[in-house]
């Protein structure tokens, strides 16, 4: 439990003062009653299934996650996929030109992206050689302006979940926000962070619906907080943030949670062969414990595999580039056959 923790202190001054946009669904909002002329919104009237605004809160969407999740609807924000999610939290909270955020990479690139674009200053920390967070020196990184530690676990690109330990230590003294991302979680042992959002008040959660969901053309992401986190984001987010067809989509899929397991199992499944399989490659140097439904592996010339592998119709991700993944790959986890191609392919090449 963390405690004399105030989200107040951390708001930039003139989104305290916003007052939020308010949209014709939020002024009326059974919009879906069959008995009422709706006038109120310069719609088109002539019907198409989405000639209507969609609910601008996702209550459908937010109700089906709520009881999957076993949160409180309160609890949740829903974004023109994380990214959008991540957007918010940086306008809410960070000061352009003022206040800084830290990131571990090797890690998704998009916090440094919206750090860029939101003109905040990015303090980096190297994971370990073991894609671990090094406490001390991401603490000893930190001042007064230090706003958000972005925690990616499981992480991309390594694939590996972070510690609980050192997560807990960091959440306990670490005085801004933790957001942690979750978007492999699904395809994890590791316990997702929802079960403590409500003993660490500076901690925010993002999923997604891409990955384990199946849904990435759909540009859904999910946001948990403290109702109070959840409130200021909903302050500045665009009132019709996500579409009308991506709710009906997203609903769909969650009523078929099953069916989303069964996937997730043949995913881990598939995962475990390809990891065997890998051991047999002479040029794969090394396998990186995964968590996700990818794996990544250090080989002996990286970019002369990669286009190896073009040439015969597979197309992968060079990570080579990233702070310590020199020469390494990235292959997501595909079909059965798709797998097969991948082995057959890496163990004819010279």
């Amino acid at each position: 439990m963390k405690a004399n923790f105030n989200i107040t202190n951390l708001i930039r001054e003139n989104i305290k003062s916003i007052t939020p946009y308010s949209s014709a669904r939020d002024e009326y909002k059974d919009a879906t009653s069959d008995k009422m002329v709706f006038l109120d919104a310069n719609e088109n009237p002539f019907e198409n299934g989405v000639n209507r605004y969609p609910d601008p809160q996702q209550n459908s969407v937010k109700d089906l996650l709520s009881a999957i999740k076993n949160i409180s609807k309160k609890h949740i924000l829903l974004g023109n996929g994380s990214d959008e999610v991540l957007d918010l939290i940086f306008r809410a909270f960070c000061e352009p030109k003022e206040d800084n955020i830290i990131t571990l990479p090797p890690t998704y690139g998009m916090y440094s992206v919206l750090a860029n674009i939101n003109n905040i200053e990015n303090r980096k920390v190297l994971l370990t050689q073991d894609f671990q967070p090094k406490v001390d020196e991401i603490l000893a990184k930190v001042d007064a302006k230090s706003k958000i530690l972005f925690l990616c676990s499981p992480n991309n690109p390594s694939g590996n979940s972070f510690t609980s330990k050192k997560i807990e230590e960091l959440l306990q003294k670490f005085n801004g926000l933790v957001v942690i991302d979750e978007a492999y979680i699904d395809f994890s042992e590791e316990k997702s962070w929802l079960e403590k959002l409500t003993a660490f008040p500076n901690l925010i959660i993002t999923q997604t619906l891409s990955k384990a969901y199946g849904l990435a053309g759909i540009r859904l992401g999910v946001c948990y907080a403290s109702a109070q986190i959840i409130a200021v984001l909903n302050n500045i987010k665009p009132p019709y943030n996500v579409n009308e067809l991506t709710q009906q989509k997203a609903i769909e899929r969650l009523q078929k949670v099953e069916e989303v397991q069964e996937e997730i199992g043949k995913i881990k499944a598939e995962r475990n062969q390809l990891i065997v399989c890998l051991k047999e490659i002479d040029f794969i140097k090394e396998i990186y414990p995964t968590d996700c439904n990818f794996v990544l592996v250090k080989v002996d010339d990286a970019t002369k595999r990669y286009n190896q592998l073009v040439a015969k119709g597979i197309v992968v991700r060079n990570r080579t580039t990233q702070p310590l993944c020199e020469n390494t790959l990235r292959f997501t986890i595909g079909t059965n056959l798709e797998n097969e191609k991948l082995i057959r392919v890496l163990k004819t090449t010279e």
